[in-house]
């Protein structure tokens, strides 16, 4: 086979890998010369001429001349007579240049070739993908359903790009049919192997934050900053926003007229409740908004430590906490401070800690962590309240509520 001719069977990849005629003439040049110094131990004597125009090359060995029967190295040297076969008037000590066919490399080389390439040109077209999506990791994407799997699903975008939606990077509420357009961010992007595994998401803060910025125009240009948002995915999320200029209302500006823009991104996370809360300096305050809708009377923070106490009226507390824990657990991440509930107006009750002998003190943190942390903030529940809320079964919690119970009646 000429080298034209092999040139032109390998074009295919050019086609298929969407790969330029000059970059598929470098990689071509770097799998010859691996060739050559497999074959002749080096290829430094060796020059590879490539036309990226017509697709052609040419392989030219360069050798000295030295007298018959003197030659030491025959990749570097050609003995007088072998030179003179090429060109007559040959002399010693001349430099000889003979070209190289791809069939005098023989036929297990020229397969070696030809899987080389296929190697250089996927490694290449995996770089590629790898820099491009880890450019646009944060960025929001969109992408089509192409497989459904337990664990996962298998996204491709329209360059043919294959992106991975793992489960827990899943809305619970959502559902995938063959064909569907899915949005999210480009969460990580890693090289496994020399394949880069994108990975696609629905339920990073960071996705809220790029709805915002595509559906509230005074976000994109920058007008209403996002100081911060956290989510419990498809349930709640809290997010709080900030303007230098006085004249913008960002919490209004944000939900739109009669909630024109937030319902757009509320169906989107498949009806998350968004709450909006406008960012300010003064911690106490910013504390207060986080818990809304519930009124807090009064506030100790102790910032060394990372933690509040917070004190409201007892009607109030369950406000405070809310559905699940959700919005005591969000008004936690979102201001950076460990929240304790109590209850003002309760002398009669009793802190959880004190029935540490009765209760294991697990079972107490578990409780604690909703902003459960006194006998009558239990009681006020029911068991099956008490179960949504926290991780607990329901023979512990039973259990707990027969102990408070027996305390309060003796």
């Amino acid at each position: 086979m000429e080298n034209l001719a092999l040139i032109e069977s390998f074009s295919e990849f050019k086609d298929e890998k969407l790969i330029d005629r000059v970059t598929l003439m470098v990689i071509l040049e770097d799998v010859f010369r691996n060739t050559l110094k497999r074959k002749f131990g080096s290829d430094e004597n060796f020059d590879i001429i490539i036309n990226p125009d017509k697709g052609d090359l040419e392989i030219w060995r360069n050798r000295v001349v030295v007298d018959n029967g003197s030659v030491e190295d025959p990749n570097q040297q050609i003995e007088l007579k072998d030179a003179q076969k090429i060109e007559p008037d040959f002399e010693v000590g001349e430099d000889v240049s003979e070209e190289v066919k791809l069939v005098d490399l023989g036929r297990r080389a020229i397969l070696s070739l030809r899987q080389n390439l296929v190697s250089k040109i996927f490694e290449h077209d995996s770089n590629n993908i790898f820099k491009q999506f880890k450019d646009l990791e944060g960025d929001l994407y969109s992408a089509e359903v192409h497989h459904v799997r337990n664990r996962e699903v298998i996204l491709i975008d329209d360059d043919g790009n294959e992106l991975i939606l793992p489960k827990d990077k899943q809305i619970p509420s959502d559902f995938y049919r063959k064909g569907d357009s899915v949005r999210g961010v480009i969460e990580s992007v890693e090289l496994r192997g020399n394949k880069p595994r994108i990975i696609f998401s629905r339920t990073s803060p960071v996705f809220l934050e790029k709805l915002f910025e595509q559906e509230i125009p005074e976000v994109f240009d920058g007008l209403i900053t996002i100081k911060k948002a956290v989510r419990i995915p498809g349930e709640k999320a809290k997010v709080s926003v900030d303007s230098y200029d006085d004249r913008i209302d960002p919490v209004g500006a944000c939900v739109g007229m009669k909630g024109s823009r937030i319902h757009g991104i509320v169906r989107e996370l498949g009806n998350e409740n968004i709450d909006i809360i406008n960012y300010t300096n003064n911690l106490q305050l910013y504390i207060t908004r986080s818990l809304s809708p519930a009124k807090i009377n009064s506030l100790k923070i102790n910032e060394k430590e990372k933690r509040v106490q917070v004190f409201l009226d007892p009607e109030e507390v369950s406000k405070a906490i809310g559905k699940g824990g959700h919005n005591i657990r969000l008004a936690g991440k979102l201001t950076g401070f460990e929240i304790d509930v109590y209850r003002e107006g309760a002398e009669e009750d009793v802190e959880l800690a004190e029935f540490s002998d009765e209760i294991e003190p697990w079972v107490i943190e578990e409780f604690k962590k909703v902003g459960l942390d006194t006998a009558k903030s239990i009681l006020e529940l029911d068991a099956e309240d008490l179960t949504k809320r926290t991780d607990l079964e329901d023979v512990t919690i039973n259990e707990v509520l027969r102990i408070l119970k027996e305390e309060f009646e003796d």
